[in-house]
């Protein structure tokens, strides 16, 4: 029987490792039950193995390279701590680097568990199970690997060119899977299909509601929560939309441990950018203090059953748009439509930034042209203001 290698577990140790023949695992001295599985590829992957209810689990973490060892230390004792406490974690074990059956459903199930499980939000993780479900597997999700070509490629994003916007996003997501591919070495010297294929043009929607339809707007919503049409929460959710300039998600799955109203702000813990603060305005607050709150459940805004928060408001905000006469208008174009008021009323790029959530100043930059409008129209009130006094003064000269 083989010894078992046991050794501090380090980014310099992980470095080090190394098999010659076949896969060996070596065990952390300090966290037992945590472990780094070494290929002779070269490869190594992050597991972790303990007993928990009578019987005994291994689970794959991660790869080495794309979780740190910090990363997966933490990962193993929470995964420690769940199969002691009786969970069944139905342990995945890692494919073989270099196996010559990979297909590119195997890579996208690799790149599902050890890329996007690590590093990527759940909502961005639901999209990425969409594209590649919807999209990507059916198209060529049976095709080893190795043998993906270019034309693959090409076929997939030519039949999506009549909705580019997801086209771009398949292109990306297959990409990152083909550059994983090659860092596992189930792609060979072939490189990345995906390379020099030209995304196609974007055209940025920008929707920014007027004052009056702002104000029909908020006519409508009132009205259709008064007659039934939308529930008090799917009326207070489009309410604090345009009241807070949050993103749909931030505000449906808000939950009220997260709400101070005395002191003027909600926490948004797990937002796009990461968490945050959102100052409420006496109006946001009002909403927020006059919806009913039900025992034992966590969230503002609940759904129908009021057992969950509100899956999708898609439904009713299309019923309110189309009351109001505002067809065109998506959820999104509120948080569009705050940036926008904000600037019309003197805030600056910086400030909108910050109200919004960006991390990023380009982000913010896109209402730019937004604010060179509102600077042209000041300079021409202020210049109209001082021409009405220059043409008094040449009045009364020339009168004299």
């Amino acid at each position: 029987m083989a010894k078992k290698q046991v050794r501090s577990i380090t980014k310099r140790t992980v470095d080090s490792l190394s098999v010659a023949d076949k896969d060996e695992v070596f065990w952390d001295r300090d966290l037992p039950g945590f472990g780094v599985r070494v290929y002779p590829s070269g490869a190594k992957v992050f597991v972790v193995q303990c007993r928990g209810s009578g019987r005994s689990q291994r689970v794959t973490l991660g790869r080495y390279g794309l979780m740190t060892v910090e990363q997966a230390r933490r990962q193993a004792a929470l995964t420690i701590a769940r199969i002691k406490n009786g969970d069944d974690l139905k342990p995945k074990a890692a494919p073989e680097p270099n196996g010559p059956t990979q297909t590119v459903a195997t890579a996208a199930d690799r790149y599902l568990n050890e890329h996007v499980a690590i590093h990527c939000r759940e909502t961005s993780a639901r999209m990425y199970r969409r594209l590649l479900n919807k999209f990507i597997l059916p198209a060529h999700g049976d095709v080893p690997v190795r043998e993906v070509t270019r034309q693959h490629v090409l076929d997939l994003h030519l039949k999506l060119q009549h909705i580019p916007y997801q086209a771009n996003h398949v292109l990306e997501v297959q990409s990152k899977i083909f550059n994983l591919a090659e860092l596992w070495g189930w792609r060979g010297d072939k490189g990345n299909p995906c390379r020099h294929v030209r995304k196609y043009k974007e055209e940025k929607r920008e929707r920014f509601l007027s004052d009056e339809e702002f104000r029909r707007l908020g006519e409508v919503v009132n009205e259709m929560e008064a007659n039934g049409s939308v529930t008090v929460y799917e009326a207070a959710a489009i309410r604090l939309l345009m009241l807070t300039g949050c993103r749909k998600n931030e505000i449906v799955r808000l939950k009220w441990k997260d709400v101070d109203i005395d002191a003027g702000e909600i926490r948004i813990p797990d937002g796009k950018t990461g968490a945050r603060l959102v100052p409420l305005s006496p109006a946001a607050a009002e909403v927020l203090s006059g919806l009913p709150r039900k025992s034992r459940r966590p969230w503002v805004i609940l759904g129908i059953r009021s057992r969950r928060h509100l899956g999708d408001l898609q439904p009713a905000w299309e019923r309110i748009r189309e009351r109001a006469g505002l067809d065109d208008v998506r959820i999104h174009d509120l948080r569009h439509s705050f940036a926008s008021r904000a600037l019309a009323l003197g805030e600056s790029l910086p400030m909108i930034g910050k109200l919004l959530g960006h991390t990023q100043v380009q982000t913010t930059a896109r209402y730019a042209h937004l604010q060179r409008d509102s600077i042209k129209a000041s300079a021409s009130r202020i210049a109209g203001s001082i021409g009405a006094d220059i043409r008094k003064k040449d009045a009364v000269v020339h009168a004299g």
